[in-house]
């Protein structure tokens, strides 16, 4: 009977030692996550996380690029019109917003003789309208009401009219040749005004006079030359062919009533102002 007790005694499961557990926890681990899927979910909230879980749509993406690009072109437009508009609606944008400002640089100036400029006046509907002045040749079609037929400077358009802009002649003086312009701008010669300088005297204040008259044609004339190559309405085209030996080919013209009508006499010395 002590054996038989004993033998129960002996197979009581013996209590395990820390040893023995430690061994049994490495070799049998728990199922765990992975580490980076631990690191992103403590970072993410967990609104973000069920977010993450709908379906992406493209569509709040989409809205945002347009809104930004809408902002950023008033953004443009007000800064290029110097705050004339948000919406590109310029009277008179710059050149290089103009299609026809680029087509000139693309393919280069274009040289026409004045025949073929007289082609380009405004009576054909399906031509641009061109003037030059001085030479330079630039499109005019944005203010047809002007140059076009009918205009109150239609006599400029197909022509390189510079003498007109000076003479104010436009119909008689459709020509870029400005001999004989100054005669404008001299006095008239009168003997009972003219015997109060002696014969030298008149010779140096003839020649001073002529010398300011030259002036007076070349500002007048460069006023508009100035005009036209910084105006933000026309653009540039290119240049009118000249036959060799131009304007020697041709007679000096005569300078036009309105022109001659302006021209008055010499002051009496003393008598100035």
């Amino acid at each position: 009977m002590a054996d038989s007790d004993a033998t129960v005694r002996r197979r009581k499961p013996e209590k395990s030692s820390p040893k023995t557990k430690k061994a049994s926890a490495v070799t049998e681990p728990e199922p765990v996550d992975s580490e980076d899927e631990i690191v992103e979910t403590k970072r993410l909230p967990p609104k973000k996380r069920i977010e993450e879980e709908d379906a992406y749509s493209p569509v709040v993406d989409v809205f945002r690029v347009i809104t930004f690009l809408f902002l950023a072109s008033c953004a443009l437009s007000y800064l290029i019109s110097s705050g004339e508009t948000f919406f590109w609606g310029m009277k008179n944008p710059p050149n290089y917003l103009k299609a026809e400002w680029w087509k000139t640089k693309l393919r280069g100036p274009l040289y026409l003789t004045p025949e073929q400029l007289a082609q380009y006046d405004g009576t054909d509907p399906t031509k641009p309208i061109y003037l030059a002045i001085n030479g330079t040749i630039y499109d005019v079609s944005s203010n047809p009401r002007t140059y076009g037929p009918g205009g109150s400077y239609q006599y400029f358009a197909g022509a390189d009219a510079s003498r007109s802009y000076v003479t104010g002649c436009f119909a008689e003086d459709r020509t870029p040749d400005m001999r004989g312009v100054e005669e404008m701008f001299l006095p008239v010669d009168d003997p009972a005004i003219d015997r109060h300088w002696s014969k030298e005297e008149l010779t140096a204040l003839k020649a001073k006079e002529l010398e300011e008259a030259k002036q007076k044609v070349w500002d007048g004339l460069n006023h508009w030359v100035r005009f036209f190559a910084s105006s933000q309405k026309y653009t540039f085209v290119g240049y009118v062919k000249r036959p060799e030996g131009w304007p020697g080919t041709e007679p000096v013209r005569r300078l036009c009533d309105v022109a001659q009508q302006q021209r008055s006499k010499r002051k009496i010395p003393g008598q100035e102002g």
